[in-house]
């Protein structure tokens, strides 16, 4: 157990085996940097970025850490079929929420995906990382051509054999336990194998040749000693990283992870139309009614709840608020991301077998 952990930090120059989650639109700078100085790898969800802003990271990480990072982006899906029935009726349900929504809202532009792949390679970060798909194989050339290493992001055994015939370098086996979106290739599939982390880690393990890293309800020691004693040679880490002080959520966020109860959360598509798991509030109570609107499909959805959220975040009012959260969320700590990660290490350590 301990040589693959051994050897995979060796191959990313990494003292500890923690990487932070490319959490989108949770992701500072700071955090990545704490992540990094403290000997673990630091991440940037790049889905919300422009070419432009994934420069500025990049540069703001490389002038306060030597540390490894990665940039990660979701593979698009396909053109969603729109209904606009539909979309009325989600709009006429987000008024009692928040502000009207008007229409337009339907379409609002989002950052173009091939710009975001250049400005990935011109960063020149040790890992690229996906998830929701596989890159194209002439952009996997490209990446190993540069020495950048693709980390894939897996939610079923056969999505990691896809990954791995493709040149993936690393799968980041992910379980339904996992705050945030559900990595699954095929939307239509992400709420139906749901699989959890500890079931998947070792089918995947034993499936693969390449490392696996495994995410998805980990934010205590004994979670990172079950996950390196299943096979994995490292763990990501999302939601607990999100109450340090360098992550800067809202504070009414961040105090509901610390209170969170595993079943105080839910996989819901009510906000952005692609299954993702959050706090469980009065907004996605009341979407999962019988009676309420079935969600537009991603990005759509996503684009109409831009206005609710805002004001929800603005007004820190957890019942509306998009609030990502792990199962795992009460054993997040409300200390410096530095100290998380190294103490999490530390402590999983001393519940490993000597004998490895």
């Amino acid at each position: 157990m301990i040589d693959k952990v051994t050897a995979f930090c060796e191959q990313y120059e990494l003292r500890i085996p923690v990487l932070m989650a490319p959490m989108a639109g949770a992701c500072p700078a700071a955090l990545a940097v704490a992540v990094g100085n403290a000997g673990g790898m630091g991440a940037c969800g790049t889905l919300l970025m422009d070419g432009k802003a994934i420069e500025t990271w990049s540069s703001e990480v490389r002038s306060a850490t030597n540390g490894a990072f990665q940039l990660n982006n979701w593979i698009p899906d396909p053109e969603p079929t729109r209904n606009t029935e539909n979309e009325q009726a989600v709009r006429a349900f987000l008024g009692q929420w928040g502000p009207a929504v008007d229409d337009s809202e339907s379409d609002a532009p989002a950052p173009d995906f091939n710009e975001q792949c250049e400005a990935m390679l011109k960063a020149s970060p040790r890992v690229i990382s996906s998830i929701m798909g596989l890159y194209p194989p002439d952009y996997i050339a490209r990446m190993k051509a540069e020495g950048i290493h693709w980390f894939a992001t897996a939610t079923t055994v056969t999505e990691a054999l896809a990954a791995e015939a493709a040149g993936a370098d690393v799968i980041v086996a992910q379980g339904m336990e996992a705050g945030g979106h559900r990595g699954a290739f095929n939307a239509d599939d992400a709420g139906t194998a749901l699989v959890g982390l500890f079931a998947l880690l070792p089918a995947v393990v034993d499936a693969v040749k390449i490392p696996v890293v495994a995410t998805g309800g980990i934010a205590d020691a004994r979670h990172v000693a079950a996950a390196i004693t299943l096979g994995a040679s490292a763990v990501q880490i999302g939601t607990g990283l999100l109450r340090s002080p360098e992550a800067n959520v809202n504070k009414a966020w961040s105090d509901a992870i610390g209170r969170a109860k595993p079943e105080d959360t839910i996989a819901t598509r009510a906000f952005s139309g692609r299954l993702g798991r959050s706090i469980r509030a009065a907004y996605t109570e009341a979407a999962a009614m019988g009676d309420t609107p079935e969600p537009a499909p991603y990005p759509i959805q996503r684009n109409l709840t831009r206005l609710m959220k805002a004001e929800a975040n603005k007004e820190s009012d957890i019942d509306r608020m998009q609030a990502w959260a792990g199962q795992s969320s009460a054993y997040a700590r409300d200390e410096a991301a530095a100290t998380i990660v190294t103490q999490l290490w530390e402590q999983a350590q001393r519940l490993l077998p000597h004998s490895q």
